[in-house]
């Protein structure tokens, strides 16, 4: 597992945090419950727990258990960014609104920070009761500088002095240098030193160079360990280096956490790029609203950094040292594969597959032939999706290319392809969603790359993100020409679809080319009016289809008809979407619930929600895709998109979700339902009261099957014997 995992889409946390998911057109009619939801905030925390116990558990390998500190740490960190920070500032300007629950932002922000408190406390337990111990076990030690002796001291001397010394910058704060600006996720010391001559006692601030590895590796000793120290021990035990002459009188660490949401006022007559480059800068300059500290800490020193961070003492985090857990994503590096998950290689899916052995993949051919559905990281993304986006570019017979770009890698062939293309006269068009959360600044680099090479870029529509995963190519077949389209629930991104468990559709049906090709002309035009065939598409008609298909199931079962509702996903809160779910529940319709984070739902609540399960399922792969299936009486109608249940999804966000026909594709998505939701696979369930309860062990106390785990022994055994789906 990366680092890449769970982090904001790339990022777990940023996928479900936007501020702007607060504002909701909805309006209770009384006819439910008022209590009825559970609280967002709080929902969200609960998610990462269940990281934190994947952390906590010693079933799990090692190195991939530090990583799970590492992912909570860095989800923390987000969602201090945007959901405390927004809530703080709406708190402040007096724009603050109820929350889901109806309750006062102020009530709901004291609640969450007792919360985090808890949390950040479990998490630093779990570092240094659990996991380090473990680690040490294992040869792999993280080691104080009080626990080196002579040799190993005198060796860090010469590493810091040429390493680390020349990058240092320590800051003084006196009348003549004012306090420094504390940069937002940084990791600092504070040093109080003494100057002898004179007998006053001054205070200095040094960063912490994030550029350098967190964890300083030590020279072999000879014992087979592997040794390492936190760079910040390693700077504070030199720090009479950076202070010659003056008396080191104690040093701590700590570290601020900022407001880094970016509001963004949009008008038709600005430039977009423009105008988001502002608020970028303004980003790192968002006030504090968390500052972290070692619970060792002088009150002398508190009290400064509290004055001038103008920080309210429940924002103040004293922790055990190490600060910053983030940082154990350095231990991913280290070369041990008996201690991470085994290595899993992507199969190419069969249907793309050469009809005769030592053939070219000839990808318009392969879904000509038949629609394919692909499910990463199972099945690659590079031979499927990036291979169907690179023949395009060189295929003579295709006249344009059509795609969405929400988030991509740095180093994206998607990117390269779409260049290629432009370059060899090809029409392309490129909807670069430049406003995706603190990825603004690659997508404006790589919008005007493209732009550069020819391709016509544009930003989508004013006031909405697009956070569709369309691509749609255009080719001339025996002087015909035929829609060639693919529409998937995660991103174009190569590098986050090998740990991003993701669904996609290749297809040539004309229907879903039609649809695409005037969703793209609307989305490179003003508005969003027309209803689709194969497409649900948000803010208009998403949200209404939906409903509308849950009312079905509602009426089914109140006639006597087969009925069910299945729904996979990363967040629900959208109140109109729950309130129809539980009165299909009421009218007798069973309702399975997958949720990876934020569930609004009460589950098994009589009279309202009876009928309804919540189940979650976090593990090596981040569970990402989005699907909507409907028994609809034994005709099922079952979609897959990009839309996850939210305001911002259905109300602000351009989302798209395509309905499957094959019999085949709705078959495997019941089976994927079948085995998430069976008793003998691991996974949390959810209360009324907004507890979660890991299921990972049988009643004879053997492990249960990990989905994942089933889900790649399926798809090899597939590949193997060739079937087909």
């Amino acid at each position: 597992m990366s680092n890449e995992t769970y982090l904001g889409d790339a990022g777990l946390a940023t996928d479900s945090l936007d501020d702007d998911d607060y504002e909701s057109t909805w309006v209770d009619d009384g006819t439910l419950p008022p209590e009825r939801y559970l609280d967002r905030e709080l929902s969200w925390l609960a998610f990462n727990t269940r990281v934190l116990e994947l952390a906590e558990d010693p079933e799990l390998p090692l190195l991939e258990r530090a990583n799970f500190l590492a992912i909570f740490a860095s989800n923390l960190d987000e969602f201090f960014m945007v959901r405390i920070a927004g809530l703080k500032r709406r708190i402040l300007t007096g724009l603050a609104v109820p929350t889901n629950i109806g309750a006062a932002p102020t009530e709901v922000l004291a609640v969450i920070q007792d919360r985090a408190h808890e949390l950040q406390a479990r998490h630093a337990l779990a570092f240094r009761e659990l996991v380090k111990p473990d680690l040490d076990d294992a040869g792999i030690h993280i080691e104080t500088w009080a626990d080196l002796g002579q040799a190993d001291r005198d060796s860090l001397d010469e590493i810091f002095a040429a390493r680390i010394f020349p990058v240092l910058m320590p800051l003084a704060v006196d009348p003549a240098h004012p306090f420094p600006y504390i940069s937002g996720l940084s990791l600092n010391l504070s040093i109080r030193v003494r100057n002898p001559k004179i007998g006053k006692d001054e205070f200095a601030r040094l960063k912490v160079p994030p550029m350098l590895p967190r964890f300083v590796q030590l020279p072999d000793d000879g014992s087979g360990l592997l040794r390492f120290i936190p760079l910040e021990d390693l700077i504070s035990n030199h720090l009479g280096d950076l202070f010659p002459g003056m008396e080191v009188l104690d040093h701590h660490e700590f570290r601020v956490t900022r407001n880094e949401d970016v509001v963004l006022e949009e008008d038709e007559s600005e430039n977009l790029i423009q105008t988001l480059e502002r608020e970028l800068l303004r980003r790192r300059f968002g006030p504090p609203i968390r500052l972290e500290i070692t619970d060792d800490m002088d009150d002398l020193t508190l009290s400064l950094l509290v004055r001038e961070l103008d920080i309210t003492d429940s924002e103040v985090y004293r922790l055990p040292a190490p600060l910053d857990l983030g940082g154990l994503f350095e231990l991913n590096k280290i070369d041990r594969p008996t201690l991470k998950y085994r290595k899993h290689v992507p199969t190419t899916a069969s249907q793309l597959m050469p009809l005769e052995p030592n053939a070219t993949p000839d990808i318009f051919g392969s879904i000509a032939r038949q629609d394919v559905l692909l499910h990463h990281p199972y099945e690659s993304f590079a031979t499927s999706v990036q291979a169907f986006l690179e023949q395009a570019a060189t295929d003579p017979d295709v006249l344009a290319i059509k795609q969405t770009l929400y988030r991509t890698s740095g180093d994206s062939p998607i990117v390269e392809a779409l260049i290629q293309a432009a370059e060899s006269g090809k029409q392309v068009l490129a909807l670069v969603e430049i406003k995706a959360r603190f990825d603004e600044s690659a997508n404006i680099s790589w919008a005007r790359k493209l732009e550069k090479a020819g391709v016509h870029v544009v930003y989508g529509l004013v006031g909405l993100k697009t956070h569709c995963k369309l691509a749609l190519v255009i080719r001339q077949e025996n002087g015909v020409l035929k829609h060639y389209s693919h529409i998937g629930t995660g991103n174009y991104n190569p590098k986050t679809s090998r740990i991003y468990e993701d669904y996609g559709l290749l297809t040539a049906s004309a229907t879903v080319g039609k649809d695409l090709t005037r969703l793209f002309n609307e989305l490179s035009g003003y508005a969003i009016e027309k209803k689709f065939k194969r497409l649900l598409v948000a803010p208009l008609h998403l949200r209404k289809g939906l409903i509308k298909r849950i009312r079905i199931e509602a009426d089914n079962a109140r006639n006597g008809m087969p009925s069910g509702i299945r729904i996979k996903l990363n967040s629900i809160v959208d109140e109109a979407i729950i309130d129809a779910l539980y009165r299909a529940s009421e009218a007798g319709v069973p309702i399975e619930l997958l949720v990876r984070g934020i569930c609004g739902v009460k589950p098994g609540v009589d009279g309202l929600s009876g009928n309804i399960e919540v189940r979650s399922i976090l593990g090596r792969y981040l569970e990402h895709s989005r699907i909507f299936s409907f028994i609809n009486g034994g005709d099922p109608q079952v979609y897959i998109g990009s839309a996850d249940m939210m305001h911002r999804n259905l109300d602000r966000r351009v989302e798209a979700l395509v309905r499957l026909t094959s019999p085949d594709h709705l078959r495997q998505i019941e089976d994927l339902f079948d085995l998430s939701m069976s008793d003998d696979t691991a996974h949390w369930k959810l209360a009324a009261d907004g507890s979660w309860t890991r299921h990972y062990r049988a009643e004879d106390g053997s492990l249960l099957e990990d989905m994942q785990n089933v889900l790649m022994r399926q798809v090899s055994q597939r590949k193997r014997t060739g079937v087909v789906r």
